[in-house]
């Protein structure tokens, strides 16, 4: 098991400027999640870096999974579930 002192040696300091504006927003939404201004950040920083590279993953399937997959979603929903969900009340309609 790794100690916290172990992992913290492995840390890299990363210098950004960033205009007032933008740092009092962070801070806010930092607040607001219960969390500093560096783990805000560095939570942010990694989803964003996560999500391209996943837009970048590309998805191969044989033609025949491939038709099917479309003709799927050509399928309109349906179902008791979705008419549920189609009939509950909107929390932004009173």
């Amino acid at each position: 098991m790794t100690s916290k002192n172990a992992t913290d040696s492995h840390k890299r300091p990363v210098n950004l400027k960033v205009r007032e504006d933008v740092r009092v927003l962070i801070d806010r939404a930092a607040k607001a999640h219960g969390k500093t201004r560096s783990d805000f950040m560095i939570d942010a920083a990694r989803r964003a870096a996560e999500d391209a590279l996943l837009e970048q993953t590309l998805v191969q399937v044989d033609p025949d999974s491939y038709k099917h997959y479309l003709a799927v979603l050509d399928q309109p929903p349906g179902g008791e579930g979705f008419e549920r969900l189609m009939n509950a009340p909107k929390p932004w309609q009173p």
